[in-house]
């Protein structure tokens, strides 16, 4: 499915394209920059995006098959872009491709699921008309600005679960909190392999080896480039912080194991004690002082809690019970 919008340089207006055929017409006009937009495309689609703008086939290809690692290729005329957008849904990470092709007038997104960045690119599109001399690199700049916006909230709310998880270690301790940390490490590894790629793209629109916009717009894209640096320090610091996590669980589970181990032991030799009283005077000599004490059975079972007590006493003051 396509849709075309085309905005006027002069008259700082944009309109719908309701013919696909006049596309080619539009983007030989230097007054004009266009955005299609192609959702859930089809072969003939592609087809179509060939025959109108010339893309080169291996990055028809590479919009064909999905899951393609991020990067720019850089062809005569154009950029081709593959880029993520990410989002938390019930705590799930979910990735979506967007494909990107920049030219000097015209920018081709191409997309296979919903993708948040370009409403909200196009509704700031219709409010940055002032700047509509910079063309094709402003467009650009507020799609990418949207999906690296996107990155930082998501990291936000990573960060606030790393909080309660922290919590959870220290105060009531619970073992599913080893699961979750691995769970959002994952996570944090996913997103990562979907931003670090996205510096080399930048570097490459930074260099300005094709003048395809305004030298102006470098800024905008300058100031994105430092947003996603950023991006990439905090997921790196996330990750550590989770690895610190799972240091701090195991030592608190250790310490906890610990504890129960000391407690079985004070048991055990407080029982072993009391059993060792009771074995000496369950043995059938004949001849043992106070068998025949007519306070026997009590001095015996006073002597064993005697002897309880005070080891109890005793563990008590050691911290081992």
């Amino acid at each position: 499915m396509l849709k075309t919008l085309a905005l006027n340089r002069h008259t700082k207006a944009i309109q719908p394209v309701i013919d696909s055929d006049q596309i080619s017409d539009l983007c030989a006009a230097n007054e004009h920059v266009l955005w299609v937009d192609v959702s859930d495309p089809s072969g003939s689609d592609f087809d179509e995006l060939a025959k109108e703008f010339g893309f080169h086939p291996l990055a028809i290809e590479d919009c064909r098959f999905a899951h393609q690692r991020p990067k720019v290729e850089e062809f005569p005329g154009y950029y081709f872009i593959v880029l993520y957008e990410a989002e938390l849904i019930d705590d799930q990470l979910e990735l979506r491709e967007l494909n990107l092709f920049l030219g000097a007038n015209y920018l081709v997104t191409v997309h296979s699921q919903p993708v948040r960045a370009l409403a909200q690119g196009e509704k700031l599109w219709h409010n940055w008309l002032d700047l509509a001399e910079q063309g094709t690199g402003l467009l650009t700049y507020l799609l990418l600005d949207a999906i690296v916006d996107d990155y930082m909230s998501m990291l936000d709310q990573q960060a606030e679960r790393i909080e309660d998880i922290e919590e959870t270690i220290f105060g009531e301790f619970q073992p599913e909190a080893l699961q979750e940390i691995f769970r959002l490490k994952k996570q944090l590894l996913y997103l990562r392999r979907s931003v670090a790629p996205l510096r080399e793209v930048f570097n490459t629109l930074l260099r300005r080896e094709q003048a395809l916009f305004a030298r102006e717009t470098l800024v905008y894209f300058q100031d994105v480039f430092d947003h996603l640096i950023r991006v990439t320090e905090m997921i790196d610091m996330l990750r550590d912080t989770l690895s610190a996590a799972v240091e701090a669980y195991l030592s608190v589970s250790g310490h906890r194991m610990n504890m129960v181990m000391k407690r079985l032991t004070s048991i055990s030799t407080i029982l072993m004690s009391v059993t060792l009283l009771a074995g000496i005077y369950g043995m059938n000599f004949a001849f043992m002082p106070e068998l025949g004490w007519r306070y026997g059975y009590v001095g015996a079972w006073a002597s064993m809690l005697a002897l309880a007590l005070a080891l109890y006493f005793y563990f008590r003051k050691i911290k081992w019970l």
